[in-house]
């Protein structure tokens, strides 16, 4: 309909343009939609008015262009200019293209929902990501609207002062992005780095003991209900075992648990294993370490030396 308004032969960038977005707009939105989560949707709905916001902006602009419609009294190029960048800006802003809180995405798994059988079986991986994982993230967008998103890293330290929200979905949308990471089909996950393999032996004795007393840490009598068991690397630049309740990690300022830079974390929420394993975490926790992406926890321990948090 925009495009249509155009002169004959002129201001084809801004027709063409106004035209496709109005075709992705009442057309094509609705046919990519289908089988995409709900957060995706609501992206696609977003740029979809983006698209028709650039459109009218671009003919708007283009036709004024065409015109020679200057303000009174002001040399041609620079009102032209000025016209130009404000009129896009003002139309952009109104219709939600410049957003301060563009929404974190739900992170697509970087392996196959059975990838990491028999550890992990596919009917859990499928709920607890396009479920539990994208409930978060969708929450902690809904908490963001409108406001200045910082990073998901950045979000962390104050998250417990922010509230409920910023808290519990920030950080489980944080944990979870991490936790993905951290693992790798059966078998492809390597060793630990000969730095990170030292430093293990140096604060826990040797792998095994490092292993049995991170079990210990998850395990219902340490952990009792939800929450989250993690290798940290301490302020004083030391690797320490903590867990935290709920979706609260070490990054977090005011946590309950060895404040510190978390290189690896085991989920023990209940819907991370209770289909396979029922009341028996202690089981889960042993299956785990077969698909534990040591490549990754290397590379993180690596950044955490530098004093940088895993990015994820």
């Amino acid at each position: 309909r925009i495009a249509s308004l155009a002169p004959s032969g002129r201001s084809h960038f801004g027709s063409r343009l106004a035209q496709s977005a109005w075709i992705v707009h009442r057309r094509g939105a609705p046919e990519v939609a289908r089988g995409a989560t709900s957060q995706q949707v609501s992206k696609m709905a977003r740029r979809a008015r983006g698209l028709v916001a650039l459109g009218a902006a671009a003919f708007v602009a283009s036709r004024c262009l065409d015109e020679s419609f200057v303000a009174p009294g002001a040399s041609t190029a620079a009102s032209r200019r000025d016209m130009f960048a404000g009129g896009v800006g003002a139309l952009l802003g109104v219709a939600g293209v410049v957003e301060q809180a563009d929404a974190y995405d739900l992170m697509p798994l970087p392996y196959a929902y059975d990838a990491l059988e028999p550890s992990i079986d596919k009917a859990t991986m499928e709920f607890h990501h396009d479920k539990h994982h994208n409930t978060y993230v969708t929450n902690i967008n809904k908490a963001l609207e409108g406001k200045t998103q910082p990073s998901l890293l950045e979000l962390q330290k104050t998250a417990i002062q922010s509230g409920p929200a910023y808290r519990n979905s920030g950080g489980g949308t944080y944990n979870h992005n991490m936790f993905w990471k951290e693992m790798a089909p059966t078998g492809t996950g390597g060793a630990p780095s000969s730095k990170l393999e030292a430093a293990i032996n140096g604060a826990f004795g040797s792998m095994g003991d490092f292993k049995a007393k991170f079990e210990a840490a998850g395990a219902p009598g340490a952990r009792f209900g939800s929450g989250w068991v993690w290798l940290v690397l301490d302020k004083g630049g030391k690797l320490v075992i903590t867990s935290t309740p709920n979706q609260d990690n070490p990054l977090m300022d005011g946590v309950d648990g060895t404040p510190g830079l978390p290189i690896l974390g085991c989920d023990v929420w209940e819907h991370a294993y209770y289909l396979k394993y029922q009341f028996r975490r202690p089981d889960y926790l042993k299956a785990w370490w077969d698909v534990v992406n040591w490549k990754q926890v290397s590379s993180w321990y690596d950044d955490a030396l530098a004093g940088k948090g895993a990015s994820v």
